[in-house]
């Protein structure tokens, strides 16, 4: 098994990464880790239901975490593995690839802060209907993510980022 966890000012967090499901997925965000992208990271995006700019059913609840250097040139192409085939759903605490188009990865991932079928495959929140690519699932930090959650302001995009540290993959959580 293998773990990617990091430290927030709120707690640490493990996150079960599963290779056996979306091996891709996984593997992408471990070089990504091991190759020190998110040396420095910050969460930088959380979306609410209570959000305005979300039509109302593709409403969702979600931390966003990448690095604090955004990704310039060529963005990372990959095959998506979508829910359907993956078995992964986007449940409460899922975590999950974000993306700008089918298989176009830009090394930012988020969480789930509820059950939320509208990221899976047939989805209403991706008009290609095929969804995100959910590689793994919160196991420890549960409480800091919460917390974290509460820091949401009027737009996702936080004006204050949340520094995350100390980010690596072990073969055990936190």
């Amino acid at each position: 098994m293998k773990f990617l966890n990091f430290h927030s000012t709120f707690g640490d967090v493990s996150i079960l990464m599963h290779l056996d499901h979306a091996p891709e997925t996984c593997q992408y965000f471990i070089d990504l880790t091991r190759n020190g992208a998110f040396e420095p990271a910050s969460i930088f995006r959380i979306v609410t239901t209570s959000g305005i700019q979300q039509a109302q059913d593709s409403q969702i609840n979600v931390l966003q975490i990448g690095p604090l250097q955004r990704f310039e040139g060529p963005r990372h192409l990959m095959t998506h593995e979508n829910t359907q085939q993956t078995g992964i759903t986007h449940r409460k605490w899922v975590v999950s690839a974000a993306r700008f188009d089918l298989g176009e990865l830009y090394g930012s991932f988020f969480i789930c802060l509820k059950d939320q079928p509208q990221l899976d495959y047939g989805g209403s929140r991706q008009p290609d209907g095929q969804g995100f690519a959910a590689f793994g699932k919160v196991v420890n930090g549960f409480d800091a993510l919460e917390h974290i959650f509460l820091q949401a302001e009027a737009s996702e995009l936080l004006s204050q980022q949340i520094p995350i540290s100390h980010v690596a993959v072990s073969e055990q959580g936190e």
